[in-house]
């Protein structure tokens, strides 16, 4: 395999991203990483930036989620592989939409998330080809899939 695609998606209040980035570098595989923007303030004000102001919360909220939509659907689309970590503070409720948006193109899809949300995150879990805890777990599934070796 030349390279792979993969969409980071989910939680934005820790450094998942730059220990799965970091680990496939230091293995030497030719990943592709895309993801959400991950500045909550640009995240949550795009809509306002570019589309201009609004009194009213839902409308600023409704036109950043629409924008942010169009990125987020379009680099799940190129990806090969959807990650979609959720974390232990915050309903990532835009986890949840990107992990079912994922499964219905029917692209490969890892569930990262700890115990506590087993239960609450069942339904989810079972769109995904695999459920990790971890960031070296993600690697690892990475590098398996693209070179067939474990360790």
């Amino acid at each position: 395999m030349k390279e792979l695609n993969v969409y980071l998606s989910g939680e934005i209040h820790t450094d998942w991203r730059d220990q799965i980035v970091s680990m496939t570098e230091n293995k030497g595989l030719n990943v592709q990483f895309t993801g959400p923007v991950t500045i909550h303030e640009n995240s949550d004000d795009c809509g306002v930036k570019i589309l201009g102001e609004e009194t009213q919360s839902f409308w600023h909220d409704h036109k950043g989620a629409k924008i942010n939509a169009i990125r987020t659907r379009n680099l799940i689309q190129k990806a090969d592989l959807v990650v979609v970590r959720f974390g232990e503070k915050y309903k990532q409720w835009n986890a949840a939409f990107d992990a079912g948006y994922a499964h219905g193109l029917n692209k490969a899809l890892i569930i990262m998330h700890d115990d506590q949300h087993a239960h609450a995150l069942k339904e989810v879990d079972a769109a995904g080809l695999a459920v990790t805890k971890t960031p070296e777990q993600v690697v690892q599934i990475i590098d398996y899939v693209m070179n067939g070796k474990l360790g």
